[in-house]
């Protein structure tokens, strides 16, 4: 990629990213363009990238060099508050461990990101209730997240993930924390919604089995992405 492709959804050109101090290498060069609705899955070794290059997509860290964009802006050009805006706007983020609130229903934390857009109360609840409908938790609304099983907790997960009706979803590795079975069941809710909701959906996880189920599939290997 010659320059920054801006007609993806989340792009990025030349990304370096050296932890000093350590001076340890992370990312050597990575160029990876996500268009609309595509599906791409990343693989690797523990240690080798993979979060770090999903945190940068995201906005969540700054690189040491090259560019990101998110929806067609250049990350390094935007203030943190703007980059927070965008983030809440046009992205959903699915990590391991679900990071529900433990004293809120299930209602309310699909209801956060919304909240925290300062959308009416009413309003963002009955958002975050037609959305947990599509994940098959409707009978879940009043719920505690420890009164659901882990499958149900991820499925949440994935609800206030989508609640904002972001253009792309970023899950580091949704399934690590889950069974075979409930892996591959939450694995195939995210492809579902990619396709029923036309969203770009980037998966970073260590399962070869699960990330052939996408369209794309790379490996990062020494700091770089190599195609499977």
């Amino acid at each position: 990629m010659s320059s920054l492709d801006t007609t993806s959804i989340v792009a990025c050109r030349a990304l370096h990213k050296t932890y000093h101090g350590l001076e340890v290498a992370v990312l050597n060069g990575i160029d990876l363009s996500v268009g609309v609705g595509e599906q791409v899955a990343i693989v690797g070794t523990s240690g080798s990238g993979k979060s770090t290059l999903l945190h940068l997509l995201g906005g969540l860290d700054a690189p040491t060099s090259g560019e990101v964009a998110i929806c067609d802006q250049n990350l390094v050009t935007l203030s943190e508050s703007k980059k927070g805006l965008l983030r809440n706007q046009s992205l959903g983020f699915v990590y391991q461990f679900h990071h529900l609130l433990p004293e809120f229903t299930a209602l309310e934390n699909v209801a956060m990101p919304l909240l925290i857009r300062r959308m009416p109360r009413e309003q963002a609840l009955r958002l975050a209730a037609e959305t947990l409908n599509k994940v098959g938790l409707q009978h879940r609304l009043q719920h505690m997240p420890g009164e659901l099983s882990g499958g149900e907790r991820q499925r949440a997960a994935v609800a206030r993930a989508l609640v904002t009706q972001p253009q792309c979803i970023l899950a580091d590795e949704p399934t690590g924390n889950l069974d075979r079975h409930t892996a591959h069941a939450v694995f195939d809710l995210l492809l579902e919604m990619n396709q029923s909701h036309n969203l770009s959906l980037v998966v970073v996880t260590h399962d070869l089995e699960l990330a052939q189920k996408m369209q794309r599939q790379y490996k990062l290997v020494d700091g770089r992405l190599q195609s499977l």
